[in-house]
């Protein structure tokens, strides 16, 4: 693959590219562009399968492993770029695809340099205002901060939001698709997709535009099987009936009464000749390569079972808003809300198997269909497609049962989830916005907590933590073990003195330099209860039922630990899980969003799993932290640490839960202080190194997550 370096005096020249096991590196230090100003322009291969996104980052000074990763911008067309100023101390720019499983598809790479001039007309044409504080503070002698706001001013986007997000990164060009149509006739084997639709009296235009999005499909081999439910339009009945004259993979029957979605569905998939059945609504589209995409990852894993993207909404005149960036298979927030649908599709023989679609479910027929379907379904059987290839439609003319009796889709929806909850000894109940929430039991009796508490004097905040857990947490089993890391205040001491004869209360003192792990390790080591709470010392309980759902979880034993919903004393959120490779390792959820904002397509309302949750507030059973190791003390001392013990629980086979039904408040860093000394930014970036080398495959793509959203936060953006 070329990579080419051009701008400055001389003419363009190669720079050699090595392969790497995270994918692609350039020699930066030696093409003699350290400090410099630069646009980075990566071109993706036109004849190859488009990479949702790619990822760009810098290997810096001493360290191995590349730092945050570079807010490249989609400029359209395959074209990524990123402009601004090379470290001082660069060595090397690395490149890697965040799609698992398939190689990048890089075509070439340039890098450019830019000069001052230049530079200047950019950022003017982006943020004028920064651009002319820079232009100030530079003439003023000032170069560093200068350059400070000019990188900001480059980094700005002129454009922003869903509409050119779709023109920059999600519009096929004619190259595409010409190689979509190559591709798709030399397969031996393409799967042909039965689509099933139920219709009952539709606008008659948004019909036809349903229809036409199918026969735009650029993978041929599908059939449409039409039930129409005994519509009163007989406009309608004579559209289906020349549609499928006209076209021979498009099939009609209609049923002599109205028998609702349903069975109207289930007479549609009696016509399904497929191994594999979409669901398509009579008033929504598909993207043009939806049905593509569905049988090139049916041909990449055959024993797939079920299949999903994500989704937008799409208005009467074409334009298309609201994205539903997905997350892959997540069996809790499924529990929530149906958050799969659209665009679905699965295997035929599993829709028979379970009788199809249920009446008396309507409104939330898919919802029990995919419940019933995943609740014995091992979870490499299913796959999310995140690419947007479903267009639900918000107009006149394409009202849903749900939205016509809301009441009766909601009272449908918790009869479902309670069915799967009640095999479970669970219960289910209506949650806040009408969504769904499991209760689990405790069992009897409650197992003792042994809650763990590193601390440094700041008797103040321990104070606080220790009134909460024994005098506002109903929860009725609670050792608290306080490791005591070298406290030296009188304040600290007359604190465990008035606890002295408090049996629930041990002090473990651990002299010695702060480590968070090893701190925590003998916390656990002296703890008696089948299950760990760890809790830093600036946690302040505001209801006295969190203990109680978080350990109602964790005791469950599919699940390995569990985290909380933390907020910061302003009221907004500071822990809403943790999504992986934000700035390059991991960030939390949502952070600073305000704890009554419901959040991403519910998800601050909603128990869901995660990859990972913060050890300020974490439950597990003691049985798995010794089974896995407990946390790094060796090499993860102060961060990341839980981020580790989280991946290592998962990598054993559990999953990890965050749950907003426990909640409290996190004094961030009151107690430590943040990473503001050379010391702590050079242990910081030796922690960074340490995980990245470890989990790197991990740390790109999040399953939680999605890959089109950003990687400089977790705020679920684009």
């Amino acid at each position: 693959m070329p990579a080419i370096l051009s701008g400055g005096l001389g003419p363009a020249r190669a720079l050699p590219v090595r392969s790497i096991a995270d994918g692609l590196g350039l020699d930066l230090a030696a093409a003699g562009l350290a400090g410099a100003w630069v646009t980075i322009l990566l071109t993706d291969d036109p004849g190859a399968a488009r990479n949702a996104r790619i990822l760009m980052s810098l290997v810096a000074g001493t360290m191995e492993r590349p730092g945050p990763p570079l807010a490249e911008e989609a400029l359209g067309g395959g074209l990524f770029a990123w402009t601004g100023r090379l470290p001082e101390d660069v060595r090397e720019l690395r490149i890697a695809g965040l799609v698992p499983g398939r190689p990048m598809s890089l075509a070439r790479i340039e890098i450019r340099l830019r000069g001052r001039p230049a530079l200047v007309a950019r950022g003017l044409a982006r943020d004028p205002s920064l651009t002319i504080r820079a232009v100030y503070w530079r003439s003023l002698g000032k170069r560093v901060r200068g350059r400070a706001f000019l990188d900001r001013a480059l980094r700005h986007r002129r454009e922003s939001g869903y509409n050119s997000w779709i023109r920059r990164s999600a519009s096929l060009s004619d190259a595409d698709r010409t190689r979509i149509r190559t591709e798709v006739a030399a397969w031996p084997d393409a799967p042909l997709i039965s689509v099933l639709m139920p219709v009952h009296d539709p606008a008659p235009r948004v019909l036809r535009a349903a229809v036409r999005s199918l026969q735009a499909q650029l993978y041929p081999n599908w059939e449409l099987c039409i039930c129409d439910d005994a519509s009163r339009d007989a406009r309608i009945v004579r559209l289906t009936d020349r549609l499928a004259a006209q076209d021979p993979r498009i099939r009609v029957v209609h049923r002599p009464e109205n028998g609702h979605i349903a069975r109207a569905t289930n007479d549609a998939l009696a016509l399904a000749r497929g191994p594999y059945v979409a669901f398509l609504d009579h008033d929504d589209a598909l993207a043009e390569q939806a049905l593509y995409e569905v049988a090139r990852t049916i041909r990449d894993d055959p024993g797939l079972v079920l299949i999903y993207s994500d989704e937008d909404k799409i208005e009467g005149r074409g334009r298309r808003f609201e994205p539903h960036f997905k997350s892959g298979f997540d069996r809790e927030l499924l529990y929530g809300q149906n958050y799969i649908n659209h665009l679905t599709v699965i295997r035929t023989e599993a829709v028979r198997s379970l009788g199809g679609l249920r009446p008396g479910f309507e409104g939330s027929q898919d919802h029990d269909l995919l419940l019933r379907l995943t609740e014995t379904l091992d979870p490499a059987r299913i796959r999310h497609i995140p690419m947007v290839l479903y267009h639900w439609r918000a107009a006149g003319g394409s009202g849903t049962f749900s939205d016509r009796a809301l009441a009766r889709a909601e009272a449908a929806r918790l009869q479902a989830v309670s069915e799967v909850a009640e095999r479970r000894g669970a219960r289910a109940e209506r949650g806040l916005f009408g969504f769904t929430r499991i209760v689990h039991p405790l069992p009897h009796p409650a197992p003792r907590v042994s809650v763990i508490i590193p601390t440094r004097d700041r008797a103040e905040l321990l104070r606080v933590t220790l009134d909460g857990l024994f005098g506002a947490t109903d929860y009725p089993n609670i050792e608290v073990i306080v490791v005591d890391n070298d406290s030296r205040e009188p304040e600290t001491e007359a604190l465990f003195a008035r606890y002295r004869d408090d049996a629930r209360l041990v002090v473990v003192r651990a002299p010695g330099p702060f480590n968070f792990s090893d701190l925590s390790n003998r916390g656990a080591a002296a703890a008696t209860g089948p299950v760990l709470l760890f809790l830093n010392n600036d946690i302040e309980v505001i209801e006295p039922g969190w203990l109680t759902e978080m350990v109602s979880q964790a005791v469950r034993p599919e699940i390995g630990a569990v985290g909380a919903k933390l907020l910061y004393p302003d009221g907004t959120i500071q822990h809403g899980g943790v999504v992986l490779g934000i700035g390059g390792v991991a960030g939390h959820s949502h952070l600073g969003v305000p704890d009554a904002d419901p959040g991403y397509f519910a998800r601050m309302v909603l128990v869901q799993e995660v990859s990972a949750v913060t050890g300020a507030c974490l439950a597990m059973r003691s049985e798995v932290f010794r089974a896995v190791g407990g946390f790094d003390a060796e090499t993860l001392k102060v961060a990341f640490n839980d981020i580790d013990l989280c991946l290592k629980i998962r990598q054993a086979g559990y999953r990890i839960l965050w749950t907003p039904f426990a909640k409290l408040v996190h004094h961030e860093s009151k107690s430590r202080g943040p990473e503001d000394t050379p010391e702590k930014r050079a242990r910081f970036q030796a922690e960074t190194a340490v995980m990245q080398e470890r989990w790197g495959a991990q740390l790109r793509a999040d399953p939680y997550y999605n890959i089109n959203l950003s990687r400089i936060s977790a705020h679920y953006r684009l």
